[in-house]
């Protein structure tokens, strides 16, 4: 082999090595987009949740606890009652279902620095998060097996809500009082990472959601970058709601009782 032809071998395996490198490089950002940099999130929470409200926060070294009555008290709905100052009707084609909003007791902690679990369990019945306003969030399970369907959704009212069988109202999709079409904070999920709308701060929609619904970036509330959910983009049965969290928790959940 020529002098010129060791060179040429020699810069070729150098450019070659350089571009496997960076190909890895890039290939782990788009595989792995949701590593977490342990973002403290106490302050955004004591910040953005409606004490005003009767939310109540408090900090018990790494865990954060927050309390409520589980109603809307900073919206109408038609499951306050006929004669309650935040009684409005229910939307049209809507039908409101027979039960009563009733107090809770709910409280649910989670921790400061939330962080991804190492085995991701599945969102069950019941609370998965709370709305920054003391609500629940559920997911897309309306029983055991049973996603929502029409009859369901019918049953919601302009914030995506109904309240279940011992009176707790909760959210399961969109809504005008929580999130439409927009980048907003709508609160927390058990395992303490934040729930926005679906959009991402920049006004668009994110292309990079893991299986859990979330990924890692910048939010309005935290410029440094989190680990955070997204709003399903997805016309639910055509209805124009949108799923609020289905699926497992990116992180290991904390506590919710009632």
């Amino acid at each position: 082999m020529s002098k010129l032809e060791l060179k040429l071998s020699f810069w070729g395996l150098l450019v070659a090595s350089f571009l496997v490198s960076s190909c890895k490089s890039t290939d782990n950002s788009i595989l792995n987009p949701t590593s977490t940099n342990n973002t403290d999130i106490t302050s955004v929470v004591q910040s953005k949740f409606l004490t005003n409200k009767g939310v109540t926060i408090s900090v018990n070294g790494a865990s954060i606890t927050i309390k409520s009555d589980g109603r809307p008290n900073n919206h109408k709905s038609p499951y306050w009652g006929v004669g309650n100052a935040l009684y409005e009707p229910m939307p049209s084609g809507h039908v409101i279902n027979p039960n009563k909003m009733v107090a809770q007791n709910y409280s649910m902690t989670i921790p400061t620095q939330p962080t991804a679990a190492s085995s991701h369990e599945a969102t069950g019945l019941g609370a998965i998060g709370m709305a920054l306003n003391g609500v629940a969030i559920f997911n897309d399970q309306e029983g055991p097996n049973t996603a929502l369907d029409a009859g369901k959704i019918s049953s919601l009212d302009a914030s995506g809500a109904h309240p279940e069988q011992t009176g707790a109202y909760h959210y399961h999709v969109t809504g005008v009082n929580t999130t439409t079409d927009d980048a907003n904070l709508v609160g927390f999920l058990r395992d303490g990472f934040p729930l926005y709308g679906r959009k991402d701060k920049d006004g668009s929609y994110p292309s990079n959601l893991d299986t859990y619904g979330g990924h890692t970036g910048a939010t309005a509330e935290f410029p440094n970058g989190i680990y955070h959910y997204h709003t399903s983009n997805i016309n639910y049965l055509n209805t124009g709601y949108y799923i609020l969290k289905s699926g497992s928790y990116y992180g290991t959940k904390g506590t919710f009782t009632n």
